[in-house]
């Protein structure tokens, strides 16, 4: 989904608090400026491909809807618990608990810079692990959260426990196939990835 029909979307389901859909200028003085009235437009129109996390972040808040939402394939409609803004400390909790399968070490920032294939260096990976780097775009997101196994809505959805990768889902995370359907399997819809799920469980039943 075009960052433009997510934002139709979520103007259309997190509305003003008098019932309307938000305008740019509302945005603007909600975010506090961060994000001013052209950018909304060009949002709107698909104008800007890769927008900033920062900058997303302020639109969420405003709105009262958690930065997670950008990054879902199939809005829906439907409101979960507002996030916070802990993307610096969850990125490092990754870093702690993903181990390279290959060495059994932790990932590097020049490590995980190639295998984001040029959407990452290892300068915006550090930026990033420390909190220096505030405004990450979708496309950072994204590259970072694959190259470690994990869905965006790990990072993003503050609603969520960090502590969810438990040892049995790290176990098998050190596993290439494991992960190459993860990272597979995050790029889909919903619903595609319900139907995934279910041919899995179907395996298991069948296999006792």
């Amino acid at each position: 989904m075009h960052i433009a029909e997510k934002i139709e979307r979520l103007l259309e389901t997190y509305r003003h608090p008098d019932g309307r859909r938000w305008n740019g200028a509302e945005l603007a003085e909600a975010t506090g400026g961060v994000v001013i009235r052209s950018y909304v437009t060009n949002l709107r129109k698909g104008r800007i491909e890769s927008p900033g996390y920062d900058k997303l972040r302020a639109i969420a808040k405003a709105m009262g809807f958690p930065p997670a939402l950008w990054f879902e394939e199939d809005l829906d409609g439907s409101k979960v618990k507002p996030a916070g803004d802990d993307l610096a400390e969850r990125v490092e909790h990754l870093f702690q608990v993903v181990r390279n399968p290959k060495t059994g070490e932790p990932y590097t920032n020049s490590g995980i810079s190639r295998m984001s294939a040029g959407d990452l260096s290892e300068e915006d990976v550090g930026g990033i692990r420390t909190g220096r780097s505030t405004d990450p775009t979708i496309g950072q997101v994204r590259s970072l959260t694959t190259a470690l196994g994990v869905k965006p809505s790990y990072l993003l959805d503050r609603s969520s426990d960090p502590s969810v990768l438990n040892g049995e889902l790290l176990a098998a995370l050190q596993d290439e196939a494991v992960r190459a359907i993860t990272r597979e399997s995050s790029r889909l819809p919903g619903r595609e990835r319900e139907m995934i799920l279910g041919i899995v469980r179907q395996f298991q039943e069948m296999s006792g």
